[in-house]
């Protein structure tokens, strides 16, 4: 019996804090004009003191699981992709995990950039159609502005934050995940990149000095390479799914630069009209960025039960991917998910558990 992937919910979140084009002339030798020329980008949304990559992960998750219609402890596997976890370890999915109160759910991090909540939709997806699992929450979360130069104009007017969350649900009708491509390619890493602060480069006051731990680019590569590979890799999807592009209802492509998706969209001949951008409001949010456009394109009407959607991505590595989509929606009837009692007593459950093991410690430590 053939078993699917469905995407029954989806949520997103973002900081409160926007920064214009005109906030950011005020701190770098730059223009709204020149921002807007260059990259469609008008505004973008920061996190806060209180923000961080998995605070922003909980509130899209818990919003995309009350569109499911599914409890957290119903979860088998959450995976957070992103590029700005909240430590080297542990993972932030499991932060996330502990948060939601998933209680028997396996989770884990990914890493492959912007391309990386494709990657993870991919990985779900096999978990389900092998029969592994049967319920996952795949996370695309970020807060770029916390490793983001904001002494260079090059690179500070591109990224902004944000979650964007998607549950898929095994089933035995056909739909959901259909086709996916993933690629790479490491002789490019040095195109996109955040030097220090892995093992190869840990934090010194070298590395502090010369500002390695932000992101570094060169913009000219990452542009040829982004208009190729989203042109390549989304004829590559559609036709593993047996399809044509003239089948796909939608193209939801990787927020990156307005620049780039037009020219993909003249590559793959698809009228503007068919596909979705957001980058002027939320810039580059990296993983996040393409559960964000998707869950936009719901709430405007664009996308439907039945719809192909196509997600293409490309980013540091370097990476891309695209993955063929027959919109689904959510399986159970409407039901009351995750009230505010219910949050309390995952918290409460949370300090007890540190409380058991402080006691077994101690315990064990006596003998």
């Amino acid at each position: 019996m053939s078993r699917y992937a469905h995407i029954t919910g989806w949520g997103m979140t973002v900081p409160s804090r926007l920064v214009t084009n005109d906030d950011l002339a005020q701190m770098v030798d730059t223009t709204d004009e020149w921002i807007r020329e260059r990259t469609g980008i008008r505004e973008r949304h920061i996190a806060g003191g209180e923000d961080t990559t998995a605070s922003l992960a909980v509130e899209a998750a818990l919003k995309a699981l009350r569109v499911a219609n599914l409890n957290p402890d119903d979860l088998d596997l959450i995976i957070v992709s992103t590029s700005s976890p909240e430590h080297i370890f542990p993972a932030t999915a499991c932060l996330v995990q502990d948060r939601i109160g998933a209680t028997k759910a396996g989770a884990f991090d990914l890493l492959a950039a912007c391309s990386g909540f494709i990657y993870a939709l991919n990985m779900a997806t096999q978990a389900i159609r092998s029969g592994a699992i049967k319920n996952a929450l795949v996370i695309g979360a970020e807060t770029l502005s916390r490793i983001t130069d904001w002494e260079d104009r090059n690179t500070c007017v591109l990224f902004g934050d944000g979650a964007g969350a998607f549950v898929l649900q095994a089933g035995e009708e056909p739909g959901g995940v259909i086709s996916a491509v993933m690629r790479s390619d490491g002789s490019g890493s040095e195109s996109l990149s955040v030097p220090a602060g892995g093992s190869r480069l840990p934090a010194s006051p070298e590395t502090l000095l010369h500002r390695q731990h932000y992101i570094h680019m060169k913009g000219r590569e990452v542009f040829r390479f982004a208009t190729r590979v989203m042109v390549q890799a989304t004829k590559e999807a559609v036709d593993k799914a047996d399809l044509t592009l003239d089948d796909i209802h939608l193209l939801i492509p990787h927020q990156a630069n307005q620049r780039i998706i037009e020219a993909a969209l003249r590559g793959l001949d698809i009228p503007m009209e068919r596909c979705i951008s957001n980058v002027e409001r939320y810039g580059n949010t990296s993983t996040a960025s393409i559960p964000i456009a998707t869950c936009e394109a719901i709430q405007r009407g664009r996308l439907h039960g039945g719809d192909w959607v196509v997600f293409v991505g490309f980013g540091a590595g370097l990476t891309w991917g695209a993955a063929v989509v027959k919109w689904t929606g959510p399986f159970l009837p409407h039901r009351p998910i995750y009230p505010p009692s219910y949050r309390f007593w995952v918290r409460v459950r949370s300090r007890l558990l540190r409380l058991v093991r402080r006691i077994e410690g101690w315990i064990w430590g006596r003998k």
